[in-house]
């Protein structure tokens, strides 16, 4: 009975703060640092993609059968 009152005065309460701070943190959305990250790693993968389209087109022009090698 003694580890059930332990539990349920100290580690419950705990537990829930922890929770509902954590759950509260994931609903704020995203900090202005973590959105200029997000925007600057859309422009490189927009980058990259234009990139392989590029380096593509050269690979179809040189040599066609390029993809059945892969």
């Amino acid at each position: 009975m003694v580890p059930v009152i332990l539990f349920m005065a100290i580690v419950a309460p705990i537990w829930l703060v922890l929770h509902y701070r954590s759950k509260r943190q994931i609903s704020q959305g995203l900090t202005e640092d973590e959105y200029q990250q997000l925007t600057e790693l859309s422009d490189l993968a927009d980058k990259m993609a234009a990139r392989i389209k590029t380096l593509e087109a050269i690979l179809d022009a040189e040599t066609p059968e390029w993809r059945d090698k892969l």
